[in-house]
């Protein structure tokens, strides 16, 4: 069975004129529906907890981003150029939160194959104690941290695969022997990091791996860096959860990166990144991050669904 999470809080985290908006989610569930959301179930997430958002964030940032919220009354408060808050913003964001944790539960508990938390603001970008890049939570480093600490597991993979770095990501997990970060994304783009020598300290030392890209890459070399070295660090963790997240900024047509991934191509990571966890015997779950044209975000997440259906 595969499990669709969202709630209708991400349409209240009002961005204004922003490319992280609220015309996302529209898009990708107006898709779904004519589609009949593929058959898949469909679950309401639940809002973090303090505690839950303290896995990753001090309780210092988990205020600020509620003070920020609330101080935002009718209109906007921007924490940087790029990140935006308004008065439904803390709310959307615990719900981004929770619906990556109720996936992990869902999956680990729940009886799920794979799953699909679909929920907005996205969470790559954010660090312990900074939000950026569009991103309040760490969703995706929730999610594995709680799946950690919740329901015991000791290894748990994140596979990364929006056209931007997930710095937050790997800022999290940077000495950590408990998770494996691959990341695939273009460079030069924001926010800068994910270079190759970027592989970790301590006890985390080789366990982040990135694998920039350059301005045009497309299908066959996003293909082979998931099929290559990212499935082969991969199967050496041996994980006993792997998570993805899933940016469809690397799409031709989106507006704020230079790849030419297409709607096909995504279909193939999501063949690839579903066959991986069948091939481990370990369940599979998709955080969504970024995607900045709706039509190809929509088509793109899709499609994944689709390749994880067939699965």
């Amino acid at each position: 069975m595969s499990l669709y999470l969202s709630h209708p809080a991400s349409l209240d985290h009002d961005t204004g004129a922003h490319p992280e908006c609220a015309d996302r989610i529209v898009a990708i569930e107006a898709h779904l529906a004519a589609r009949n959301w593929l058959g898949w179930e469909r679950a309401l997430a639940p809002a973090a907890s303090d505690d839950q958002l303290a896995l990753v964030h001090p309780l210092e940032h988990i205020a600020a981003i509620a003070a920020a919220a609330a101080a935002a009354g009718e209109g906007r408060v921007a924490l940087d150029a790029d990140t935006v808050l308004s008065a439904g913003s803390e709310r959307a964001a615990r719900h981004a939160a929770g619906g990556a944790i109720a996936l992990v539960d869902g999956l680990l508990g729940g009886g799920h194959r794979v799953g699909v938390s679909a929920h907005r603001p996205p969470g790559h970008h954010a660090c312990a104690d900074r939000a950026m890049g569009f991103c309040l939570f760490n969703n995706v480093a929730i999610a594995a941290r709680h799946a950690l600490s919740t329901h015991g597991l000791s290894r748990v993979a994140i596979v990364d695969w929006d056209v931007h770095h997930g710095n937050g990501t790997q800022e999290i997990f940077w000495t950590s022997a408990e998770v494996l970060f691959c990341s695939i994304h273009q460079m030069p783009l924001y926010p800068g990091s994910g270079r190759r020598e970027e592989i970790g300290v301590g006890p985390g030392a080789g366990l982040t791996v990135n694998l920039p890209v350059p301005p045009g890459a497309g299908d066959e070399i996003f293909l082979s860096r998931l099929v290559g070295e990212v499935s082969e660090r991969v199967v050496a963790f041996a994980p006993e959860l792997l998570l993805v997240s899933a940016g469809f900024d690397a799409h031709a047509d989106d507006p704020l990166a230079a790849c030419e991934v297409t709607d096909d191509g995504f279909h193939g990571l999501g063949a690839r990144v579903g066959a991986l966890a069948d091939g481990l015997g370990i369940p599979l779950g998709v955080c969504l991050e970024g995607g900045y044209d709706t039509g190809a975000l929509a088509r793109s997440l899709v499609a994944v669904m689709e390749a994880l259906t067939a699965a």
